[in-house]
Order: C-alpha cells, then sequence, then structure tokens
C-alpha cells in the first residue's frame, strides 16, 4: 500500500511539472508574440490552452483520488494540498497568456506603436518571478520562493504606471481608445501572472516550512 501511494504521489508531481512546463512556454511565447509582433505565435498560444485546460482536470481528478483513497497526513497531506492549489495558478497563467495573445492579435492591426510603456521591463520581471517560483517548487527551495515576494510590489507600481500613461494618451488624443484598452489588458495580465507567481512561491514556504506567508502573516510573528 506504501509503494503504492509513493507511485501515486510521484505520477502527480510529473503530471505538475508537465503543467508547469506548459505554462511556462504559453506565458513566454505569448511575450514573445508581443515584442516580435507575430500572430502565428499568438495564435499558437490560444491554441495550446485548450490542452492546458485538459491537464488540469487530470491534475484535479488524480489529487481526488489520493485524498479519497490513500487519507495522507502532514507533509504528504501539505503536498497534495499545494499541489491542488499551484494546478490552479498555474492554469490561470495560462488563461492570463492566453489573454495576452488575443491582445497582441488586436494590436498587430494598430497603425502606432507605444513604446514608452513599462511593459518589456514588467514582462522581463514577471518572466523571472514565474521562473524562480516554479524553481522553488521543484527544488523545494523555500529561500527562492521568498525572492519572488520581495518582487509582487514592483510589479503592481508597473501596471499602476502604465495605466496611468495609457489614460493620458487616451485624453490627449494621441491613442485610439480601443488600442489603450489593449495595453492596460496587457500590463494588468502581467500584473496578474505575478500574482500567481507569487501565490505559487507561497505555497512553497507553506509546503516546505509549514508557514503561512499570505498577506505577510509571518511577519506578525
Amino acid at each position: 500500500m506504501e509503494r503504492h501511494f509513493e507511485k501515486e504521489i510521484d505520477s502527480l508531481k510529473t503530471m505538475l511539472m508537465k503543467m508547469a512546463s506548459m505554462a511556462e512556454e504559453n506565458f513566454h511565447n505569448a511575450i514573445k508574440a508581443l515584442t516580435e509582433r507575430n500572430r502565428q505565435l499568438a495564435a499558437q498560444v490560444i491554441e495550446t490552452d485548450q490542452r492546458v485546460d485538459a491537464l488540469e482536470l487530470e491534475i484535479d481528478n488524480a489529487v481526488v483520488d489520493v485524498l479519497a483513497l490513500q487519507k495522507p497526513v502532514a507533509s504528504d497531506l501539505r503536498l497534495i494540498v499545494a499541489a491542488l492549489k499551484i494546478n490552479n495558478d498555474l492554469e490561470r497563467i495560462s488563461d492570463h497568456a492566453v489573454n495576452i495573445a488575443q491582445s497582441v492579435l488586436t494590436l498587430i492591426e494598430a497603425s502606432t506603436v507605444h513604446t514608452h510603456l513599462e511593459i518589456p521591463k514588467m514582462a522581463d520581471t514577471t518572466r523571472s518571478m514565474l521562473r524562480d517560483a516554479l524553481d522553488s517548487f521543484i527544488h523545494l527551495d523555500p529561500e527562492k520562493a521568498r525572492t519572488v515576494l520581495t518582487r509582487d510590489d514592483e510589479i503592481d507600481d508597473l501596471n499602476r504606471s502604465n495605466a496611468r500613461q495609457v489614460i493620458g494618451w487616451i485624453q490627449e488624443k494621441s491613442l485610439p481608445v480601443e488600442e489603450g484598452l489593449d495595453l492596460i489588458r496587457i500590463s494588468r495580465n502581467l500584473e496578474r501572472v505575478a500574482d500567481l507567481s507569487t501565490n505559487i512561491a507561497e505555497e512553497v514556504v507553506f509546503l516546505t516550512q509549514a508557514r503561512v506567508v499570505k498577506h505577510h502573516a509571518d511577519e506578525k510573528k
């Protein structure tokens, strides 16, 4: 029975690693499509999301089976609960990649390109946060996970800066409303991916140290 349980846990980890790889690749491709104005790559992101959704359901079912049949406790239970939450976060990251790709397809048709926004810096930082969050989970590294948490405020500030800039352009009538809304949408989706990367990092800290760090809860201790 114990050996069977270990095999189920290993299978769950393998599926989650695959999910992480797919979500990260989708996000990477969405950003590349944005920077290169690549219509084909943006379309590929949108098409790939169906496979991510299917894998999310497969992982959810695997988690339910383990909980129902094995009744895990302590660290094993923390791992399974963390896997369930991270699975959901990864699916949502892929959804935000699709949102970015959809906006890219619209902006490719735009006659003007605004290069004064903080979107490239924001994209690089968010991509780094996601990569470090996933690495911290793969290697169960709480210290790397905590480095992700420290960058979330920077992304929030960049998102607010982008929104103010775009709204100013719209008010000045130097930018069409529709194009401005897509730029804000891209910035907002980057901010949400950063939030979800932070969620994953928080789960790693909980998984490895049994400490809750959501909303800086551990700072009160």
